[in-house]
């Protein structure tokens, strides 16, 4: 318990800070697995789409530093990859 008044803000901003992020993470997953069922699906229409929604919901959550850009890159990299080998099998 801080007896201090400016930390008590900082825990109350670190709060609903760490609501923010989470609500970001959580979109970012959820974007993830509805592009790899299109994947597993072999639909490279819905995988498409799925890819460009994936991709805006990561360079949100990077401009808004609840995730490192590093972060993006790989995971932007990993999609990609996985997306041109359904275009490879058509």
């Amino acid at each position: 318990m801080p007896n201090i008044k400016s930390q008590e803000k900082r825990d109350r901003q670190g709060i609903k800070r760490a609501l923010k992020n989470k609500v970001l993470k959580t979109r970012i997953k959820s974007n993830k697995k509805k592009l790899a069922i299109a994947v597993e699906g072999k639909d490279f229409d819905a995988a498409k789409t799925d890819i460009s929604l994936y991709f805006k919901s990561l360079d949100k959550a990077a401009k808004k530093s609840a995730v490192s850009k590093n972060f993006v890159a790989n995971k932007k990299s990993k999609a990609a990859k996985l997306v041109n080998s359904l275009k490879q099998e058509k």
